[in-house]
């Protein structure tokens, strides 16, 4: 590793020396140093891997940076209390770019209203009576054609 560090030094100093022909050996050295620090992180993670307890310690013992994960929880499908009283938020998982989902609400779960159509994966009603007791689905609609509707939810308006 130390020798290939040494030859790019040289070779990038013979490049900006203006030296005919340094310039493409120069990216050959840093081609194989490149290489050698690939091969070096996959043996690092390779040993990390075999001690999950020790892991981020052994990877930064290597004097390589620990990459953290996002912990970003999947949207589930919910209703939500919005911010004034009588506003409900409708949130659903994401069926992808180009979709559009359509949204219906129901008292009692038999006699279904439509609601809209939205390009977002959420809508928000607005104007219900606080404590009354709502079902909420919807369905997502793509080139394909529209899906099936989802589980209903329930929500108390508050």
């Amino acid at each position: 590793m130390t020798a290939a560090i040494a030859d790019l030094q040289n070779a990038e100093t013979a490049a900006l020396a203006r030296t005919k022909g340094a310039a493409a050996t120069r990216n050959a050295k840093r081609a194989v140093l490149v290489t050698l620090l690939q091969s070096l992180r996959m043996y690092v993670q390779s040993i990390a891997d075999q001690n999950a307890e020790n892991a981020p310690a052994i990877i930064q013992s290597a004097g390589i940076g620990v990459k953290k994960t996002p912990a970003r929880n999947p949207r589930v499908f919910a209703a939500l209390a919005g911010a004034n009283s009588g506003t409900v938020k409708i949130v659903a998982p994401s069926a992808g770019q180009r979709a559009s989902y359509d949204w219906q609400s129901s008292p009692d779960g038999k006699t279904w209203t439509d609601l809209g159509t939205t390009l977002q994966a959420k809508t928000t009603l607005t104007g219900q009576t606080a404590g009354t007791v709502l079902q909420f689905r919807y369905r997502p609609v793509v080139k394909a054609g529209a899906g099936d509707w989802s589980t209903p939810v329930t929500f108390t308006v508050k």
